[in-house]
């Protein structure tokens, strides 16, 4: 595992290149969040990332780029595996409220125990399929990462959303055929190529709406 002194300076990198300034607090406990995601993942295998180095630029400053597309007070992470970009925007964004929803209880464990140890009084963890999900209240925005398509998004979670949220699809290449077989119920707001410190691989955010009628 990285020296803690080696990791906060390579996160200290990754905000600025994000332009984003955390406090102190928040930055221990995305460092807390890797410490307690590298000795799970011994024995779990939540992520295929094995390098503390590597999990904080391909998990952490990766789930924190999509911060300034997330909006509302209320956000869902459908299919959240191991709180990821969950956790990182809850820290980021402690005024919001925060549903992981995953239907793997080795992975929903996890989340409950870094919700725990980490303090996260506004962050809930559902274990439970998308489609299973009916809260009482719907969600400004829907979160997905490397999940399915983006029509197995829209199907899964559409229910999740008001007439005014937005689905978040993060994605790796250009999307073009997934664009291209959404279903006509929805429409392409925006895509976005994301970019950040280390980033070694396309990377790119999708925002889908509701087509207007």
């Amino acid at each position: 595992m990285t020296r803690t002194k080696d990791l906060t300076a390579q996160l200290q990198r990754g905000l600025e290149s994000l332009e984003l300034p955390l406090t102190q607090e928040q930055q221990y406990q995305l460092l807390a969040f890797i410490a307690l995601l590298f000795k799970w993942n011994r024995v779990y295998n939540l992520t295929s990332v094995r390098d503390t180095q590597e999990m904080l630029t391909r998990h952490i400053i990766d789930s924190l780029s999509i911060l300034p597309y997330v909006q509302g007070a209320r956000v869902i992470d459908v299919g959240a595996g191991a709180g990821l970009p969950g956790i990182p925007l809850a820290i980021a964004k402690p005024a919001c409220r925060f549903v992981l929803l995953d239907s793997n209880r080795k992975k929903t464990r996890f989340m409950q125990q870094a919700k725990t140890e980490l303090h996260l009084g506004n962050v809930e963890v559902v274990c439970l399929r998308a489609e299973d999900f009916h809260p009482p209240e719907l969600f400004d925005s829907v979160i997905s990462r490397a999940l399915a398509s983006l029509s197995q998004i829209v199907s899964w979670s559409s229910h999740l959303c008001s007439a005014k949220s937005v689905i978040l699809a993060m994605k790796g290449a250009y999307p073009d055929a997934e664009i291209s077989a959404l279903p006509k119920s929805f429409e392409i707001k925006a895509v976005h190529k994301l970019n950040y410190w280390g980033l070694d691989a396309d990377r790119y955010l999708v925002e889908i709406v509701l087509a207007k009628s």
